[in-house]
């Protein structure tokens, strides 16, 4: 029976397929109703060019991303490998109209920072009319341009680390999703998205860092502000010790004050630096279901 997946109008529709164990074989995009191959491998071959495949190097899962999705796409497309016999699995796509104001909300800063070793918790509520309650749909959260999923543990699969990574949906008087990923690292940091099914998505920037003090933990405008007033402290104290030693060889009546020198030793302290790329990228979009195989 063909998975579900549900897709907004104009926007891109995403479906993925996950192969364990592809070798040596091909996985190939299908569309049923036409029998119209729209992928073999990393190769499109269609003259639509909102159809395409996305893999990252030695990834398991092969996503068909539909840009631009119109109602006309709706339909069953089929995940196919070249094994003999061939296995497939196939999904059906349904395109909707997305209701107005309905749009997702990240709760707290737009730019957080946590310490490494910390836990990084996300939640995101999704503000809709009532009368759209029935067609909610799911919520998919990503970082950059992946999609973040729950860890299946394999018993030959050594990627304890994605264990790290977990998520909650409930509804109430509004659904809510909650990402958490314990044990934060420096690769965890980056734009985060809630992508809704039928709202508009919501993206936060999180910005894991080493620094203990709480300057690191401020944004950069707070950092300058700190540094300049640190600098303005210690020309007070350079200036504040030359004037007591002055005093003191008056006071003594030294002929050695000649030799007497200060040295006006000013250090401009700068701590872990943070830098955050801007990138320009596709919008995502939430209509993403990740499904597995083993061929």
């Amino acid at each position: 029976m063909p998975r579900n997946i549900t897709a907004r109008t104009g926007h891109t529709a995403a479906i993925n397929c996950r192969v364990e164990n592809l070798r040596d074989k091909s996985v190939s995009w299908i569309r049923k109703r036409d029998l119209h191959i729209l992928t073999a491998g990393i190769l499109t071959y269609t003259s639509d060019e909102r159809f395409k495949v996305v893999r990252t190097a030695d990834s398991k899962d092969w996503t068909l991303h539909v840009k631009y999705a119109q109602p006309r796409d709706s339909g069953i497309y089929e995940c196919q490998v070249n094994t003999e016999p061939k296995i497939s699995m196939a999904f059906r796509l349904n395109v909707i109209v997305t209701p107005p104001d309905a749009k997702a909300i990240i709760a707290g800063p737009t730019d957080l920072y946590v310490k490494v070793g910390s836990v990084i918790t996300l939640t995101c509520h999704v503000k809709q009319p009532a009368t759209a309650a029935q067609d909610i749909g799911p919520i998919y959260w990503y970082r950059g341009p992946y999609i973040l999923t729950p860890f299946v543990a394999h018993p030959n699969d050594a990627a304890i680390d994605l264990q790290r990574i977990s998520m909650e949906s409930t509804l109430a008087e509004k659904l809510q999703s909650r990402l958490r990923i314990a044990n934060a690292q420096l690769l965890d940091t980056g734009n985060y998205t809630c992508m809704p099914t039928t709202a508009e998505a919501a993206s936060v920037v999180v910005n894991v860092i080493n620094d203990e003090s709480p300057a690191a933990m401020q944004k950069s405008g707070g950092n300058g502000s700190c540094l300049r007033s640190s600098l303005n402290f210690n020309l007070i104290l350079a200036l504040a010790a030359s004037s007591v030693v002055r005093w003191l060889c008056w006071l003594l009546g030294t002929a050695s004050f000649s030799l007497v020198h200060i040295n006006y030793d000013v250090r401009l302290s700068i701590g872990n630096g943070y830098s955050r790329q801007e990138q320009q990228q596709e919008q995502l979009q939430p209509q993403h279901q990740q499904q597995s195989m083993t061929s």
